[in-house]
């Protein structure tokens, strides 16, 4: 998870939010408890929401299937 962090503050660093997309889905699927998956998730969510990216309705469906986000 350490090279993962490196990744994610130098995505941050350079404003790449594409590449935050998948490294904060990377990071749900290493998260330890459901708690910091769904943060995670939450953080790909966002991104890929202001970036139209192709993973929102397959990161919605995550959140979906962990309670966090109503479908429908």
């Amino acid at each position: 998870m350490t090279d993962l962090n490196a990744q994610l503050l130098a995505a941050h660093s350079a404003e790449d939010h594409l590449a935050l997309v998948t490294l904060y889905a990377q990071a749900a699927d290493l998260a330890a408890d459901v708690d910091a998956a769904c943060f995670f998730l939450t953080q790909a969510y966002v991104f890929a929401l202001e970036q139209n990216a192709p993973q929102v309705g397959d990161l919605r469906a995550r959140l979906a299937a962990k309670g966090r986000e109503p479908l429908g």
